[in-house]
């Protein structure tokens, strides 16, 4: 298994043997494939930095994306957490199965307000892949003592091509605090970009033992949503940029057997 920041859409890579993991036995490539950059990121934003414990609740956005199915294994890893989870209507059973005791569908409903309906107080965590003004709404749900990990500018993103208008909405509604307002309010912000921690070695290693130890006993295993041969690489970005995908998107040089035939027919 590889880390690296880019470049891996390739038959051949060359990466740092520091930034190479061997698979635990049993591990298919594909998730292999899905493994790393999803679950390290899930495993350090709910644990290093939201020190989730039991009987507490977490909003995950994205839930059936790729971080969103690590993040939602990794809390049931932990007793008593309530997960509430932000997806499109037709993932909502998906989601239910995987551990989501309150799915929202984001497109028709304000999940803020869905989730005081049910806890009035708020969450104690929030996962934030999103950023703009869902940054402030995710603050503003934090129960005292709760934590805001923002990981991701999703909301950048609108449609198959650039749109600097909504860039600059996003850009505009950044959420914003002071060192004083954070003192008054007894949270926590928190930013983390997986890209950046090349250089933390030791620290990746630690964390990706943890995941091939909770894979070996069964705790957490990949979602692959679907595998895509490389000449279908647009098919497979617009699965995602659709949001149809649950689970992750996997890349492989050649498309499989199986998979050929599908799509002969």
């Amino acid at each position: 298994m590889v880390l690296a920041r880019s470049g891996l859409w390739q038959e051949v890579v060359n990466v740092p043997a520091s930034h190479t993991f061997p698979m635990p036995e049993g591990m298919s490539f594909e998730e292999a494939a899905a493994l790393l950059v999803n679950y390290i990121t899930a495993y350090m934003i709910l644990f290093d930095f939201g020190n989730l414990r039991p009987n507490q609740s977490v909003l995950i956005h994205m839930a059936a994306g790729g971080v969103g199915t690590a993040a939602i294994q990794l809390c049931k890893t932990v007793e008593n957490v309530t997960i509430f989870g932000t997806a499109s209507a037709s993932k909502h059973e998906s989601l239910k199965e995987s551990g989501v005791a309150h799915p929202i569908d984001y497109r028709t409903m304000d999940y803020a307000e869905e989730v005081r309906k049910i806890s009035p107080k708020g969450v104690d965590i929030v996962l934030d892949p999103l950023g703009g003004s869902d940054t402030s709404k995710a603050f503003n749900l934090l129960k005292p003592m709760g934590k805001l990990i923002t990981y991701g500018v999703a909301n950048l993103l609108t449609g198959q091509k650039k749109n600097l208008m909504a860039m600059a909405k996003t850009w505009w509604n950044q959420f914003s605090i002071t060192a004083l307002q954070l003192l008054h309010q007894n949270k926590a912000v928190c930013g983390y970009h997986l890209g950046y921690m090349d250089e933390e070695v030791e620290l990746l290693r630690s964390v990706v033992a943890k995941l091939v130890n909770l894979y070996s006993q069964g705790k957490i295993k990949p979602k692959i949503d679907s595998v895509w041969p490389f000449d279908q690489v647009a098919e497979a970005m617009k699965q995602m940029q659709e949001k149809k995908n649950v689970g992750k998107v996997i890349l492989v040089p050649e498309a499989p057997k199986e998979e050929s035939k599908k799509a002969e027919n």
